[in-house]
């Protein structure tokens, strides 16, 4: 994500390395290529402009105000800090007030309006404790009613559906009553998208609009898109005055565009953004998050709240337990692939970790990566992965049998699980640190 826009970044910024002090020359010198690389990532040369004169103007008067900050770091922290306010500066919350709150979905075909509306169902779900219903208002996309049912089934949703209706005000109107009727706090209503933006396609959405009268409307904006998706986030605010944007796709090839620009633009915030498939990849937007991991420093607070919503306070104390006792066995390590998985896209996880983003550019890193180790485990007997010291050369062998592997991965995997299970007991013991710097004095022997 943003991968093009860090590497233009880090150059602006590498102009400053070495220099005792910001100076015109210097800063002149950052700020063109910082207006490079935002022109570069799609976003509109005026918006460009203005936000490098700001920077510009901050830098300069910055000079001799903090003698222990260096002019590269300073530079940064400008930057970020114009970078917050250009997204929004805070957070923006969700409207869903109401007997029930309505929540209208709109945008084009393609932005993953569907999706989004899934996994806003699921946030609603398990982060607010509410009771939401999906409703299926697409009525011209083929396999749309069938695509929202799948999704609702996936994440234990209900969802309110006319197969033969095609009029989406009727049914969107009908699906309020029905969580009136069957206490349904929150309703969320996915709309029908189109290729391009028409009439008819705008009057239908303010019909909706109007005939529901929802207390929150959102438009879903594909992020690959960058100036586009703002020019059309644009046009459909002037039609429906929606409350607030959501990007999607940040998982794909983005520039970063439409995360810089659309609240600029548009004057609406973005409330939420969305990547890959998986029903839990919805994060609330924080434009101070966003700004750090355009500008290569991470997100490790996204990163430890995507944990902790997998990670219980009383399996964490469980599995302290075990480790102390030297007991973490091979079904602990299981049910804790399998949480991480959870966690989302591996390698978006991944470059929440200051300093790892730049270092998996280029790395391959999917939901697959955990597939040999799983397949090993799930080849093994109860008793076996229950008591990981019975694995003899004998059980090995019916071990890489059964997975499809050779023995020399098993007895890697084992290897790597035992040393593993003993950094972890040393950790336990406060012994962790004095044992890895004796391994290094060692060199790693």
């Amino acid at each position: 994500m943003f991968d093009s826009l860090q590497d233009k970044m880090e150059v602006a910024f590498k102009n400053l390395r070495g220099e005792a002090k910001l100076t015109e020359i210097n800063i002149a010198q950052s700020i063109k290529e910082i207006r490079r690389a935002l022109v570069s990532a799609d976003v509109n040369y005026k918006i460009a402009k203005e936000f490098t004169d700001k920077v510009k103007d901050k830098a300069l008067g910055k000079d001799n105000i903090l003698k222990s900050v260096k002019p590269g770091e300073l530079m940064v922290k400008i930057v970020m800090d114009e970078m917050t306010e250009l997204m929004g500066g805070q957070v923006a919350g969700i409207n869903i007030k109401g007997n029930p709150g309505i929540v209208l979905v709109a945008g084009l075909q393609g932005s993953g309006k569907t999706t989004f509306s899934g996994k806003l169902a699921l946030y609603l779900k398990d982060k607010k404790s509410k009771k939401p219903l999906l409703v299926a208002c697409d009525v011209y996309r083929p396999a749309a009613i069938e695509q929202i049912s799948v999704l609702g089934e996936q994440i234990g949703v209900a969802v309110y559906k006319e197969i033969e209706n095609k009029n989406p005000v009727e049914i969107a109107k009908n699906a309020i009553k029905f969580a009136k009727a069957n206490s349904h706090d929150v309703v969320i209503v996915d709309t029908a998208g189109r290729l391009a933006i028409d009439e008819v396609m705008m009057a239908e959405i303010r019909n909706i609009k109007s005939g529901i009268e929802p207390t929150e409307t959102l438009f879903v904006v594909d992020s690959m898109t960058g100036q586009d998706a703002v020019n059309t986030a644009l046009s459909f605010n002037d039609v429906i005055d929606y409350d607030g944007v959501v990007l999607t796709k940040l998982d794909g090839d983005t520039r970063g565009g439409a995360a810089l620009s659309v609240k600029y633009t548009v004057g609406k915030p973005i409330k939420f953004v969305s990547t890959g498939e998986k029903m839990n990849t919805l994060d609330v937007f924080y434009p101070e998050r966003m700004a750090q991991r355009i500008l290569g420093m991470g997100d490790i607070v996204s990163f430890v709240e995507r944990a902790q919503d997998q990670f219980s306070e009383e399996e964490a104390k469980r599995l302290e337990k075990k480790i102390k006792k030297n007991k973490f066995d091979f079904n602990d390590f299981l049910a804790q692939v399998n949480q991480i998985k959870k966690m989302g896209d591996l390698k978006s996880l991944m470059g929440m970790i200051p300093g790892m983003g730049k270092a998996i550019k280029d790395v391959d890193i999917n939901d697959g990566a955990f597939a040999k180790v799983e397949s090993i485990i799930y080849s093994m007997t109860p008793e076996e992965r229950l008591k990981p010291e019975v694995l003899n050369m004998s059980r090995k062998r019916r071990i890489a049998l059964g997975c499809g592997h050779n023995i020399h991965e098993i007895n890697m995997f084992v290897k790597q699980f035992e040393q593993m299970r003993k950094m972890m007991l040393q950790m336990s013991k406060g012994k962790g640190m004095e044992n890895m710097m004796q391994q290094l004095q060692r060199g790693g022997k």
